[in-house]
């Protein structure tokens, strides 16, 4: 019994004195995540060698929906949107020579992409002035230290990916 209070009181000392070093500063805590307010994933973008076996798989077997296909003046796909759930996205192009199969881009979301690119540029981050893409979304880029390009963009009404959001059931 007396070992059992002796390993008791141990444990309680023990937490009481982690507690006081933890609150004291003698010990440094982890800095805040100074994230941007109003950013989320919200698609990721991949190059596929076969355009029909990659939308079989996408649609029929992951079970995505088509939520837009942009296609050239020959009627070929070349870029689709596929929705996973409301609000998150497979954006699938066409690879070629110069854009081998695999990921293409992140897609980050943000509220206010003026906001969003006001904040990066005061971080240092050197991008482009967002610019309207074919989907109706302003968006810019920026490439990550890996080569990873990083699509940010926003989502008005007559953007083709809101409209898909708002029909989603």
């Amino acid at each position: 019994m007396r070992r059992l209070l002796t390993s008791a009181a141990l444990f309680v000392a023990g937490t009481v004195v982690g507690i006081l070093i933890m609150q004291s500063g003698l010990v440094p805590q982890a800095k805040a995540q100074q994230t941007i307010p109003g950013i989320r994933l919200n698609h990721v973008g991949v190059y596929v060698k076969d355009w029909n076996e990659s939308w079989d798989f996408y649609t029929k077997t992951m079970g995505f929906r088509e939520a837009f296909v942009n296609k050239d003046k020959d009627g070929k796909p070349t870029l689709a949107y596929l929705q996973i759930n409301k609000d998150t996205f497979l954006e699938m192009a066409p690879a070629t020579a110069e854009r081998p199969a695999g990921l293409s881009h992140l897609g980050i979301w943000a509220d206010d992409l003026n906001a969003t690119v006001a904040t990066l540029r005061m971080r240092g981050v050197k991008l482009n002035d967002p610019r309207a893409a074919s989907s109706k979304s302003p968006l810019t880029n920026v490439m990550d230290p890996n080569g990873i390009r990083v699509e940010l963009l926003e989502f008005p009404a007559e953007s083709l990916q809101r409209k898909a959001m708002d029909a989603w059931k």
